[in-house]
C-alpha cells in the first residue's frame, strides 16, 4: 500500500487561503473531464426545473410555509406537514446538489492546463444565479406563491441554463477568436429565432400565472390575465418560432451550411414538434399535471435546442489546430520536396 503524503503546514494555509488553486497545482483533469462536469450542471439545471414544476403541479409549493427554515421550529419538514412538506423541503434540498454539480464544473475548470479563465468565470456565473435563484425561491415562498416572483424564479432558472449551455459547449472548444460559418443574414436570421423564444418562454411564465395551478391547494393570487387569451398568444408564438426554424432550415440547406448548423436545426424542429404535440394535447384535456410537467421540461430543451444552433454559428479552433498545416499545405509541400 502506498503512504499517505506529508501535508506540510504551508500546504494546509494554501489550501484555506485558496482551496482551488490548491487543487489546480495537484490535479489535471482531462478534458472529457471538464466536459462531463459542465454537462453535469447543465443536466442538473434543466431537473431543478422539473422538479419546480412537480412542487408546483402537486400543490406543494407552500408545503414548508417559511423559508429558510421549513417551518418556524423546524429546519426539516415534519411527518405533520404530509407529502407536500416531503416534496417542497426535497425540493429544497435538489439544490444542493445543483450547486455540488456546478462546484465540481468550476473545479474541473480551474484545474484544467492550460488554465481557461473564461470558463472558469462561466463556472462562476453559474454559482452566483444558483445563489441568487435560491434566494428569490425563498422570497417567493414568503410573499405566499405571488405569480411574478414564480415567474422571475423561473426565467432566473432560463437564465442559468443559458450559462450552462454555453459553458458546456466552451468545453469542447478553444479560446481562439470566434470564427463565423455563416453569413451575417443567417446569424440575423437565427437572432430573430432567439428574441422570439425569449417571448416564448415569458408569455409561457403568464399563461402558468394566470392559470389554474396556482401551486398550493390555498387561494393564491393570479396574475389579472384572461387565461385563454394568453394561451392563444403563447400558441402564436410557438407557431412563429416553428416557422423561422423551418426558414433556417431551407436558408442553410440553399446556402450549403456547414453540418453543424444544420444538424442543430434539425433537432430543433423535433423538439419543437414534440412540444408543440404536448401542448395541444395539455389544452385540449385540461391541463393534467403530468403532461403540463412534461411541457416544463420540454420548455428546457427547446430552450437549450435554440441556444446550440446560435453556437453553431461560429467555431473556436484550439492553438494544437491553428499551428497544424492543413491538408493542401502537407500535400505542396511534399510535392515540392
Amino acid at each position: 500500500m502506498e503512504g499517505v503524503p506529508n501535508v506540510t503546514r504551508a500546504d494546509a494555509v494554501a489550501a484555506v487561503r485558496n482551496p482551488l488553486a490548491f487543487i489546480a497545482a495537484r490535479w489535471t483533469p482531462s478534458p472529457r473531464t471538464v466536459q462531463r462536469a459542465a454537462l453535469a450542471a447543465l443536466v442538473m439545471s434543466v431537473l431543478i426545473v422539473v422538479t419546480g414544476g412537480a412542487v408546483r403541479l402537486t400543490g406543494s409549493g407552500l408545503g414548508c410555509p417559511t423559508w429558510p427554515k421549513c417551518t418556524e421550529d423546524s429546519l426539516t419538514a415534519t411527518s405533520e406537514m404530509g407529502v407536500h412538506g416531503v416534496i417542497e423541503f426535497g425540493n429544497r434540498m435538489l439544490t444542493y446538489v445543483l450547486c455540488a454539480a456546478v462546484g465540481w464544473a468550476i473545479i474541473a475548470a480551474r484545474s484544467q492546463k492550460p488554465y481557461r479563465r473564461s470558463l472558469t468565470r462561466l463556472g462562476w456565473t453559474q454559482f452566483w444565479v444558483v445563489m441568487s435563484n435560491a434566494v428569490l425561491g425563498g422570497i417567493v415562498v414568503l410573499v405566499g406563491l405571488n405569480p411574478y416572483t414564480v415567474a422571475l424564479h423561473f426565467v432566473a432558472t432560463s437564465a442559468l441554463i443559458a450559462v450552462a449551455t454555453v459553458m458546456w459547449q466552451r468545453t469542447r472548444e478553444g479560446d481562439t477568436a470566434p470564427r463565423p460559418l455563416v453569413g451575417g443574414s443567417v446569424q440575423q436570421l437565427v437572432w430573430c429565432l432567439i428574441g422570439a423564444t425569449v417571448l416564448l418562454i415569458l408569455v409561457g411564465t403568464a399563461v402558468t400565472g394566470a392559470g389554474p395551478h396556482a401551486g398550493d391547494s390555498s387561494e393564491v393570487e393570479r396574475m389579472p390575465l384572461d387565461w385563454e387569451t394568453v394561451s392563444k398568444v403563447h400558441a402564436v408564438l410557438a407557431w412563429i418560432v416553428v416557422s423561422l426554424t423551418f426558414a433556417l432550415w431551407f436558408v442553410l440547406r440553399a446556402v450549403d451550411s456547414p453540418k453543424a448548423p444544420l444538424d442543430r436545426t434539425r433537432d430543433l424542429f423535433v423538439i419543437l414538434l414534440a412540444q408543440g404535440v404536448i401542448g395541444y394535447v395539455q389544452y385540449f384535456t385540461d391541463l393534467p399535471e403530468i403532461l403540463v410537467g412534461l411541457h416544463m421540461l420540454g420548455s428546457a430543451l427547446v430552450w437549450i435546442a435554440v441556444l446550440r444552433v446560435l453556437l453553431s454559428l461560429r467555431e473556436r479552433l484550439d492553438d494544437e489546430t491553428l499551428q497544424a498545416p492543413a491538408p493542401a499545405d502537407r500535400v505542396q509541400a511534399a510535392s515540392s520536396t
